[in-house]
């Protein structure tokens, strides 16, 4: 029979008929394997680190003096420091395009008066402002990588001391007092990847925090009572670098 089948398929063959033979089908049975499935390898975690310079724009602040109508708003007013100082962000990419942001950094700020109160120190403070950002990022420009943001500050303030030098006309602030505050905060950056986990980074937020603070001022050793709200509203400006996981 071998040999008859042989004879057969010489036979088709010589005629210009091709038989195949059948293939065997390796996507299914006991020895068939699964080729790997894709896995993006990327870590959804970034960090960076910056000089953050932090621009307040105390225009606006309120100054109510106990007794002295003279010296309170409008006529008085509050000037606060800039600052510069090293900052760390650390986000999380829910998505390719919405992430979210905290923001870590301590500054120190001097306050001073201005109007009927110009030249009085009123004292020094520090201020920590934690604020998460909810961002969305654009990713189809290449390296470049603009982002928008909204979210919620929460400013603590410590270390706070009071000026204690007197002005022209011996008024001093002897106790200063800065009430923690919640603000709102917006944000547009972009980083700039120079490979696949280091850029660079610029960013611009402006927070939206107005405290209440009270402040006691002596004056031929009476002490009189000041309060009121330090309308701070920062522009936080900052470029530095960026390191995807």
């Amino acid at each position: 029979m071998k040999i008859q089948g042989m004879l057969v398929g010489a036979a088709m063959a010589s005629a210009g008929l091709n038989v195949a033979a059948p293939a065997a089908d390796l996507s299914t049975g006991p020895f068939y394997k699964a080729p790997p499935a894709v896995i993006d390898a990327s870590s959804p975690w970034m960090i960076r680190v910056r000089a953050l310079g932090v621009l307040p724009e105390a225009s606006g602040s309120s100054v109510n003096v106990a007794n002295q109508p003279g010296l309170s708003s409008p006529s008085s007013g509050l000037s606060i420091g800039n600052s510069v100082v090293p900052e760390l962000d650390i986000s999380y990419f829910f998505t390719r395009n919405i992430a979210a942001e905290l923001i870590l950094g301590v500054t120190p700020h001097s306050i001073t008066g201005t109007g009927t109160l110009a030249n009085i120190d009123v004292g020094h403070v520090w201020l920590l402002p934690p604020t998460l950002m909810l961002q969305y990022h654009f990713t189809d420009f290449g390296a470049f990588k603009p982002y928008v943001g909204v979210g919620l500050n929460y400013t603590v303030f410590f270390d706070q001391s009071p000026g204690n030098a007197a002005n022209v006309n011996g008024v001093a602030i002897t106790g200063l007092s800065v009430n923690n505050s919640f603000g709102a905060a917006a944000q547009v950056g972009f980083d700039y990847m120079i490979d696949r986990h280091w850029g660079l980074n610029f960013d611009v937020k402006k927070l939206y925090l107005e405290p209440g603070y009270a402040a006691v001022a002596t004056a031929g050793g009476v002490n009189i009572a000041v309060n009121g709200t330090a309308n701070i509203n920062p522009w936080l400006i900052a470029g530095g670098i960026t390191y995807k996981f």
